[in-house]
């Protein structure tokens, strides 16, 4: 087993290893004078077991190109499995085509890694299931559920948790709020929302009771926070009490993290999926944000592809068990 990493999420990546107790890979990324990616991987891997980690975050074209590099420097190296562990899948957002002359982005990516020489695919929280769909490859799908859900656990406690409202900042959200709430045994509300552009939405009214309520938003990603800060927004005007966010990829484009900080939100729960940037850094030193690592999921996750041994177990949220990839720090 050998384990490689780019550099869209190199602390992630060194998480990983030292769950597994087993070194990073020695890969060199350098830059050609034009600008063109130069991979070498300076670590013999013929006929190991590759696990290349790479989150496709921003810069996008950047992390992704740098992973389709790798895959086929790897493949020419005589590498005999390849798993590509991408803890952020960009381009996901275009699964369908919904209107004229759009592409399908998702299914493209699926392609070009298939075509660079991917034999696996171990992603979390894919923007759509679906995507799974698109590779002709096996894909190990992992949510991070578990670890919010045991967070929720230990700071809210079963009494209180009964109080709490699982809310949903649009439909396509509302089947996650369902499971968090029928797993908690808390409340269930859904905002309306229609989306105007990439950046703007417009919410119209809050389906549920959430009057002095605690509230947690749920979603799987926080890009711009527009959809994040106006379902906030919608929430405290319906008399929610306090409202905390918890969304596993914490992206904070362009003005994100000064949205976030003038909204009625109490506090950011986010995975370490994506490195946060400076802005979103600034927010967790004022205890705004909430980083909890999937390195231990993740890590479970490779070793038990590794040894051929069954991922479905990193399903269970059971309250009494507890695996040792749910009490990293």
């Amino acid at each position: 087993m050998k384990i490689l990493a780019g550099n869209g999420n190199r602390r992630l990546a060194e998480a990983i290893c030292r769950y597994l107790g087993m070194p990073l890979g020695n890969v060199e990324v350098g830059r050609f004078p034009d600008g063109e990616l130069d991979v070498k991987i300076n670590e013999d891997v013929r006929g190991r077991d590759v696990f290349i980690i790479q989150s496709t975050c921003p810069p996008v074209n950047e992390n992704l190109m740098e992973l389709l590099v790798m895959v086929d420097a790897a493949r020419r190296a005589s590498a005999s499995r390849i798993t590509a562990v991408m803890p952020y899948y960009g381009y996901a957002r275009k699964d369908r085509k919904d209107e004229g002359r759009v592409p399908i982005t998702a299914k493209l990516v699926a392609n070009l890694l298939t075509t660079a020489g991917v034999s696996r695919v171990l992603a979390l929280d894919l923007h759509a299931t679906q995507i799974q769909g698109f590779f002709d490859v096996p894909v190990d799908h992992l949510f991070a559920k578990p670890i919010f859900v045991r967070h929720f656990r230990e700071h809210f406690g079963p009494s209180r948790l009964r109080e709490v409202v699982f809310a949903a900042p649009d439909v396509g959200r509302a089947k996650m709020a369902r499971a968090y709430s029928g797993q908690l045994g808390g409340g269930l509300a859904l905002v309306d929302k229609r989306r105007i552009s990439a950046e703007e939405t417009d919410i119209g009214f809050v389906i549920g009771d959430v009057a002095g309520r605690e509230v947690v938003l749920l979603d799987d990603m926080i890009s711009t926070g527009g959809t994040v800060v106006t379902a906030a927004n919608a929430l405290k005007r319906a008399g929610a009490k306090c409202i905390r966010v918890a969304a596993v990829h914490a992206l904070f484009c362009g003005q994100a993290a000064e949205r976030l900080a003038a909204a009625p939100i109490e506090e950011i729960l986010v995975t370490d999926s994506v490195p946060l940037n400076c802005r979103a850094q600034a927010l967790e030193q004022q205890g705004r944000i909430r980083v909890l690592t999937v390195a231990g999921l993740l890590g479970e996750a490779m070793r038990r592809i590794h040894t051929n041994q069954s991922v479905s177990s990193l399903f269970s949220d059971n309250p009494k068990e507890s695996p040792p990839w749910a009490s990293l720090p």
